[in-house]
C-alpha cells in the first residue's frame, strides 16, 4: 500500500471545518490551525470558519457569517447547515473539528455529550434528567450531532486525540469502533529556548521572581481555584501567570483578592503566540479536572518547562507520563496542599527539575505536527 511519502500521490482538495480558526481559541482550535498549516504544504486546503485569527499562508479561507451568536446551539446548527451546503461538491475530503452531521473525517477533541449527560444524570432522578434533556433544544441538538458524527459509514474516519478518548467513543458508540483512529497533537520544533529575562520583558513582566504558568480557556474546569488556594501556601516570591480567556478574569481576580494573593497573580489574557509565556515560566501547572489530552503539557515540555499535572483519569495524556520522571502527577487536583507541595518540590530540587526538563523534552520531540499531518494524509488516502 502506498504511504504519504510516495511522491506519486496527488495532492488533495481538503475542506477543514473549524468554527474558530485561532491558535488562542483553545486546544482544539490550536490543533486545527497547526494541522491545517502543515497539510497546506502538500495539499489544497480550504478552511470554513466564523472567526479567523491566524496566518493563512497557502490556505483559502471561507468566512461564514455568525448570524446566530446566541443561543450557541442555534449558531452550531447554522454552521453545520452552511458548511454542508458549501462542501457537498468539489472536495476530496471534508474534515470537521466541529459538532456537525456531515464530513468524512471527524476529529473528536473532548469527551462525548452522551457520557457527560449520563454522568450528570446519575446525580439526580433519572426521569427528571431525561425530561430536562427532552425539553432542551441545546442538549438535543448537540446529542443529535454527536450521534450523526459517530454513526457508521463505510467512507468515514473518526479520529480521537487520545487513547482514553478513543476508548470512551468505543464504549458510548460501539458501532463506531471500526472507524476509530488515534492521532495525538504535535508541537512545533522542540528545544528552542529564548533567554528567560528577554521573554519576560516581552510580556512586560518583572525579570526577578519564580513564575508558575497556568494556561486554559475554562479556568474552573482546569483547576484555577485550587491553584490560587495553593499559591497562598507558597513563598511570596512565587507568582502566578494566567493565560487564557479574558472574559473569565474578573471572577478569578475576585477569588485572588479574597485569598490575599491578587498582587501575585498576572492575568495575561489570550496570546496568539505562546512561546514567550512558556519561556518566561519556571514551571507549568495544569491541575485539570477534565482533559482528553492537554496540549499545554506537551507544549511546555517542548520549551524545556517542567510540568505538574493531574493524573489519570483527570488528564488523558497523563497515562503516558512517569511520575517523578516526565512530570509530577497530582492524584487529586482539588487538593491545594498537595499541589503546593508538588510545585515547591520542583522549584527547590535542582536534580528533580533538570530530570523533568530532560525527559519532558525527549517526550515532546516524539510529537511533531508533520507526523500528525502524515497520519491524517494516510487516513485521507484510504478514504479516497
Amino acid at each position: 500500500m502506498k504511504t504519504v511519502a510516495d511522491k506519486s500521490l496527488r495532492p488533495l482538495k481538503i475542506a477543514v471545518l473549524s468554527r474558530v480558526f485561532s491558535p488562542s481559541g483553545g486546544g482544539a482550535e490550536r490543533y486545527s490551525v497547526e494541522l491545517a498549516k502543515v497539510l497546506a504544504l502538500r495539499n489544497d486546503v480550504h478552511v470554513f470558519a466564523q472567526e479567523f485569527n491566524s496566518a493563512l499562508d497557502g490556505i483559502t479561507s471561507h468566512q461564514i457569517p455568525a448570524w446566530f451568536k446566541k443561543p450557541r446551539w442555534l449558531n452550531q446548527l447554522w454552521f453545520a447547515y452552511f458548511t454542508w451546503r458549501a462542501t457537498k461538491h468539489g472536495f476530496d475530503i471534508v474534515h470537521s473539528h466541529e459538532n456537525v452531521w456531515h464530513g468524512n473525517v471527524q476529529t473528536m477533541h473532548v469527551k462525548t455529550t452522551k457520557r457527560d449527560l449520563l454522568a450528570r444524570k446519575r446525580a439526580g432522578h433519572p426521569y427528571l434528567r431525561q425530561m430536562k434533556i427532552m425539553l432542551s433544544p441545546r442538549l438535543l441538538t448537540y446529542l443529535a450531532f454527536e450521534r450523526a458524527r459517530l454513526a457508521y459509514r463505510p467512507l468515514r474516519a473518526v479520529v480521537a486525540t487520545s487513547e482514553s478518548l478513543r476508548l470512551e467513543l468505543q464504549e458510548e458508540y460501539p458501532k463506531s469502533a471500526s472507524m476509530l483512529h488515534v492521532v495525538e497533537p504535535g508541537v512545533r520544533e522542540a528545544g528552542l529556548q529564548r533567554d528567560r529575562a528577554t521573554a519576560r520583558q516581552l510580556l512586560s513582566l518583572s525579570v526577578d521572581g519564580r513564575k508558575i504558568l497556568f494556561v486554559a480557556n475554562d479556568y474552573s474546569r482546569k483547576g484555577l481555584t485550587a491553584l490560587l488556594q495553593a499559591l497562598v501556601l507558597l513563598p511570596p516570591d512565587v507568582v502566578l501567570l494566567v493565560v487564557g480567556n479574558p472574559k473569565q478574569i474578573p471572577l478569578f481576580q475576585q477569588q485572588a483578592q479574597s485569598l490575599g494573593v491578587v498582587s501575585r497573580v498576572t492575568f495575561l489574557g489570550s496570546l496568539a503566540d505562546m512561546a514567550a509565556a512558556y519561556q518566561s515560566a519556571d514551571i507549568l501547572i495544569h491541575p485539570t479536572l477534565e482533559d482528553s489530552f492537554a496540549m499545554v503539557i506537551l507544549e511546555a515540555m517542548a520549551h524545556s518547562v517542567p510540568v505538574v499535572v493531574s493524573d489519570t483519569p483527570y488528564c488523558g495524556f497523563s497515562s503516558q507520563l512517569r511520575n517523578g520522571q516526565d512530570a509530577l502527577l497530582l492524584s487529586d487536583p482539588r487538593d491545594s496542599v498537595l499541589m503546593a507541595q508538588a510545585v515547591l518540590e520542583v522549584l527547590e530540587t535542582d536534580a528533580l527539575r533538570l530530570n523533568l526538563v530532560r525527559n519532558g523534552l525527549l517526550l515532546a520531540q516524539t510529537h511533531s505536527w508533520d507526523k500528525v499531518a502524515q497520519a491524517y494524509e494516510t487516513i485521507y488516502q484510504e478514504l479516497v
